[in-house]
């Protein structure tokens, strides 16, 4: 294997994500191939200028996602460099209207556990950031916007406030798919405002660390968003066939 070239270092103290994408871009620039040893945490803490936890927490997400192996005594290796199972899945399938209720069923099993978790783990910087997220919906929905960017950093909020990489990385991997789903629901008169007012229901029990409450109030949004869309659907498919 080629001698690497250096990683680029962060300019700041970054979330997990940020060190995921990192490694990625490591492993692309580098040539890595499957077998090939990675960088100890250490090393990756120190090239990318961020913390040991962070670096931990992108390394079990890319464990979750089978990229990435810990061998005992030996350090950290590339498992395999194609996409999650997950996206690839997704990515087959979103062009038909059969994905569209799959989605939505993992959406309800991932985020309402999100939120329950949230509830439990969320810290001030977690509720200013779900606070900002809704006020950017607030303010999009003024200006007669579906309110999209509000409501994607609303729920990656939430995801992120759960500080669970698992959950974190399975919800990355079917990202293209949520952003679809979502938009399909914005676009319906009114539902902008009412997954607004949903919102802010979920993080009320979210600051109040309630996890039930959270929970529940995450599958409900999540329910009432859903049905009305399959059911279009099964009306226009209806009137195709006749």
């Amino acid at each position: 294997m080629a001698t690497p070239g250096p990683m680029r270092p962060l300019r700041r103290q970054g979330l997990f994500e940020r060190v995921v994408g990192s490694v990625r871009e490591y492993i692309a620039a580098n040539g890595l191939a499957e077998g090939d040893r990675l960088p100890s945490e250490r090393e990756l803490a120190a090239a990318l200028g961020v913390g040991r936890s962070s670096v931990r927490e992108a390394i079990a997400t890319l464990r979750a996602n089978g990229m990435v192996e810990a061998r005992h005594g030996e350090g950290l290796f590339l498992r395999r460099i194609d996409p999650e199972p997950v996206r690839v899945l997704v990515g087959d399938t979103h062009e038909t209207s059969l994905a569209l209720p799959y989605i939505w069923e993992t959406r309800q099993a991932l985020e309402t556990q999100c939120a329950r978790v949230a509830a439990a783990r969320a810290t001030g910087a977690d509720l200013a950031e779900l606070e900002a997220a809704l006020d950017l919906m607030a303010d999009e929905i003024a200006d007669g916007l579906p309110g999209h960017a509000g409501d994607r950093r609303f729920h990656l909020g939430v995801a992120r406030a759960s500080h669970n990489p698992v959950l974190v990385g399975l919800l990355d991997g079917i990202r293209d798919a949520l952003d679809r789903t979502s938009a399909t629901s914005l676009g319906r008169p009114g539902q902008p405002a009412r997954s607004l007012r949903d919102h802010r229901v979920i993080l009320a029990a979210i600051r109040a660390h309630e996890p039930t409450d959270a929970g529940n109030a995450m599958l409900a949004h999540l329910v009432g968003t859903t049905e009305p869309v399959l059911e279009g659907q099964a009306e226009a498919g209806s009137r195709e066939r006749t």
